[in-house]
């Protein structure tokens, strides 16, 4: 696994990226939070409980408004795994996904015990944050993926007919590594998502919305994204649903005024690939961000899913300017994301006057440990 050399860093381009990395991170906890209070309902039991329109505005999920689940917990974890890869890659020891398993192997703590271990000095400071030892409704593939010691890999991925989208909706953080090629980026979200859904579709849905937040953070378009997407996927087995399925979200666009029936329609069965292609045609229809989201949310399958993946492509084009800022001021755990996003930011643009051969910062180091 490697990476290309990456771009000579401007202060305006270090804070366009962390502006992409905020708004990818947010983007995805506020469609999460969004969704969460609908997951589980009809369209006909959303219309009874919001009105006609639907629900357009942040609703209590868990016990208040503005929570989120084991996706955003995820989506934190993955964030947090590439930061430690990156941080470790000076000593030598450089394969990102085994340091994102252990990431993830933290977040499986959180949901059994009952809150940080002060005695695991090698956890880092996001696993001593207690808001999330909340247990969110995590799905048994990831509870059972990350159960034990043993990784899932792409010859021996764990739970081989996991169809779900959630490895997808932990993944936008892959595509904010803007200095690799996206082949490569698709291939570590593949390998990281074979960890815990072994099926093809599954783990390629993650790879291909990996590879179009990756376009997005450079500030390609959503629709050039999508089509740099399709081009990747083409030479890999097993493409076709996800391929099939980003073709009818593109073609959906055309055809007429967006509606919950057609998001129905795109989501199907809640699988990986038709919620991808959710994600992709309300972020090209929307009017705007709120716009976007509640199109998202508002239909009769997985809504914290839609509106995580559907979030996660509008941060990365837009920025964290752009999302609603009285939803952004309700939503649980702001201040941890705000300072990973700039963590994460800050070691992808200025790593070496972290850690080098030169000199290391101890305080870095301790947020972030070799170990």
């Amino acid at each position: 696994m490697g990476a290309t050399a990456g771009a000579v860093w401007g202060r305006a381009e270090q804070q366009d990226f962390r502006s992409r990395v905020r708004g990818t991170l947010l983007g995805t906890a506020v469609g999460d939070a969004l969704g969460t209070p609908l997951d589980g309902l009809t369209l006909e039991e959303i219309r009874q409980e919001y009105g006609a329109e639907g629900l357009n505005d942040l609703a209590v999920g868990h016990d208040r408004r503005g929570t989120v689940t084991h996706l955003t917990q995820l989506t934190l974890f993955t964030l947090d795994g590439l930061v430690r890869a990156q941080v470790r890659r000076d000593t030598g020891a450089w394969h990102p996904p085994t340091d994102l398993h252990r990431a993830y192997r933290r977040w499986a703590a959180t949901q059994s015990d009952w809150g940080p271990d002060e005695r695991r000095k090698d956890d880092g400071w996001l696993a001593r944050e207690e808001w999330l030892y909340a247990r969110r409704d995590p799905t048994r593939a990831c509870l059972t993926g990350f159960g034990d010691e043993t990784m899932g890999t792409l010859d021996a991925p764990k739970n081989p007919g996991e169809l779900g989208p959630e490895a997808a909706a932990r993944s936008a953080p892959f595509g904010l590594l803007v200095g690799w090629e996206p082949q490569l980026v698709v291939q570590l979200a593949v390998e990281c998502a074979a960890q815990t859904h072994g099926h093809p579709t599954a783990y390629l849905a993650a790879g291909a919305y990996a590879v179009i937040v990756h376009a997005l953070a450079r500030g390609e378009s959503l629709d050039g994204a999508v089509q740099r997407a399709l081009a990747i996927l083409a030479a890999r087995p097993g493409q076709e649903l996800v391929s099939d399925a980003l073709q009818h979200a593109l073609g959906a666009v055309r055809q007429g005024m967006p509606s919950p029936a057609r998001v129905e329609e795109l989501a199907g069965e809640g699988t990986a690939e038709r919620l991808l292609a959710v994600a992709v045609y309300c972020a090209l229809v929307g009017e705007d961000i709120r716009h976007g989201l509640c199109l998202a949310v508002n239909h009769g399958g997985r809504s914290a899913v839609a509106g995580a993946l559907t979030g996660g492509l509008l941060g990365a084009l837009h920025g964290e300017t752009a999302l609603p800022p009285a939803w952004l001021a309700e939503l649980e755990g702001r201040p941890t994301m705000l300072v990973l996003a700039d963590d994460f930011a800050m070691e992808m643009t200025q790593g070496p006057a972290l850690h080098g051969p030169g000199a290391s910062s101890p305080g870095w180091l301790a947020r972030y440990p070799r170990a």
